[in-house]
């Protein structure tokens, strides 16, 4: 191993070492919310769910019996939100909206606001700047109750600083702040926060949302594992999760506040490590899953048949796939079997039509193979695709790729070397829930920059891309939950440009 790589691992471990005394800061809440596995939220019945809601102390007690009644519903009948019981159970608790707001889709000119209201009241939104003058207002009257809304915020100014309130007969039910996106011709900075693998119990933990929001990114990705457990085609159960989601109090202040971008894995899909349609699924099933998946996130639209998209912020495009419900099990090993045939070719045309100096793309499951060899992800099911797209890059020369990946529980870095010499680089943050994965390194370390194990970890990557200095550069930090950065790495542009 050479010198470099010794001292980059040390540093990642002489840094989180003096970090890992901070976990007892806050031993009687970590307590507390041990007492829910990973192994009960997956099974996921009304007492566990209960101690997950409950692990914070901090719902409301309205709210907390509205999520009792409708889990109830949700649970004895085929329910959806828009579901009489469901609205008389928010009704009966004084609750005016069952989620939201969430920001996504983050523009140089606006963002996106997502929520579902509970009644079909008319609801204003006003956009402020921060010393409180107001900039825009929108009135909205939802047509049916439940129904999730996205309204448009458009016609602001870019890189810039806004507040907004939502009200309902004069009263403020919800607010939230954001940053508007710089535009593509400006090199202002960028920050993006990223993970996987909350798995419902990462979601209620406010110190990591505290630490996030106070690293105040322009948005932030989620890889999956998020929110719904092991539910397979209980659609129902589907929206329960949701709604546990929805009603907590942390996540409410992180999808207030920071636009979300979310993509699935198979604990959001079906259960562990399915993918496709598997035996004794439907095609139905995952027109079914997919049509809850739009109603409950709020990414970019999209046109394709996956969840797949892409998006830009400021220098930075942003590539996040469906490495789930496109798989083609029948041709498992085999060209396209991992992405299907439309999405890697939709891929390989995005890559080389984006004129974004930074792309970050994003896998489910890992990119590389040095972590359970592959299991469940590209090396045992398409290694010629992944081949293919590492060789585009490479003899297109297109710049600024950054690899992201979840599902394999811990913190990782690698390298990817290419036949050029030109490295791929790959960021895992699979410690949003601080549950347990495989060993944190690798058998063979020749490429691994940094490892950590996910038991008791709860952290999240960030990048920020800046163009100050001679040429621009991406840093990479993990961030443990008390904002406590365990590590970074810079990149320089010429070190992400093949040669």
């Amino acid at each position: 191993m050479s010198l470099y790589k010794l001292m980059v691992i040390g540093a990642f471990i002489v840094i989180a070492s003096l970090g890992s005394n901070c976990y007892a800061q806050d031993k009687e809440s970590i307590a507390l919310r041990e007492n829910v596995t990973l192994k009960e939220a997956h099974i996921g019945s009304t007492e566990i769910d209960i101690r997950l809601l409950d692990s914070y102390g901090e719902v409301p007690t309205n709210i907390r019996q509205f999520y009792l009644e409708a889990r109830e519903e949700f649970s004895a009948h085929d329910a959806s939100f828009t579901s009489d019981a469901i609205i008389d159970a928010a009704r009966n608790n004084g609750v005016m909206m069952m989620g939201g707001p969430m920001l996504g889709d983050l523009k140089d000119g606006g963002v996106s606001i997502w929520l579902r209201p509970a009644s079909t009241n008319t609801l204003t939104i006003k956009v402020l700047k921060p010393d409180g003058d107001e900039m825009k207002q929108i009135t909205i009257k939802p047509a049916v109750a439940g129904k999730e809304q996205r309204v448009k915020l458009n016609g602001l100014s870019s890189a810039s600083e806004y507040k907004y309130v939502i009200l309902s007969d004069n009263k403020t039910i919800a607010e939230g702040a954001f940053s508007t996106a710089p535009s593509v011709d400006e090199k202002s900075q960028v920050r993006l926060t990223f993970g996987s693998c909350f798995h419902k119990i990462g979601l209620h933990n406010p110190n990591l949302i505290n630490a996030i929001l106070n690293r105040q990114p322009n948005a932030m990705l989620l890889l999956g594992d998020i929110a719904v457990d092991d539910r397979e085609n209980k659609f129902s159960m589907h929206r329960s999760d949701y709604l546990l989601r929805d009603v907590s109090q942390a996540w409410k202040r992180l999808s207030a506040n920071v636009p979300l971008y979310a993509s699935w894995d198979d604990h959001d899909y079906l259960n562990n490590d399915l993918s496709g349609i598997p035996e004794s699924f439907t095609a139905n099933d995952i027109d079914e899953l997919r049509k809850i998946w739009y109603q409950n996130w709020n990414n970019p639209h999209n046109d394709n048949e996956g969840i797949y998209f892409n998006t830009r912020i400021g220098q930075v495009e942003i590539i996040m796939l469906d490495t789930r419900s496109c798989r083609e099990l029948e041709r498992k090993g085999l060209y396209g079997s991992y992405l299907g045939k439309d999405q890697l070719k939709w891929l390989k045309k995005t890559l080389k039509k984006s004129t974004a100096p930074f792309k970050i793309i994003s896998s489910g499951t890992m990119w590389s193979d040095d972590i359970s060899n592959g299991k469940d992800s590209w090396g045992i099911w398409d290694k010629p695709a992944r081949e293919e797209i590492f060789s585009l890059i490479e003899r297109e020369k297109i710049p600024g790729v950054l690899l992201i990946s979840g599902d394999r529980h811990g913190a990782r870095g690698f390298t990817i070397p290419r036949p050029s010499g030109y490295k791929l680089y790959e960021f895992e943050a699979a410690t949003l829930g601080g549950v347990p994965g495989p060993n944190a390194m690798a058998k063979d370390q020749v490429n691994q920059i940094f490892g950590y194990h996910g038991k008791g970890l709860r952290a999240f990557g960030e990048f920020t891309f800046s163009a100050e200095g001679p040429e621009p550069q991406v840093t990479f930090r993990l961030i443990n939950e008390f904002g406590d950065i365990l590590g970074e790495h810079v990149i320089s542009y010429t070190q992400l440009t093949p040669r």
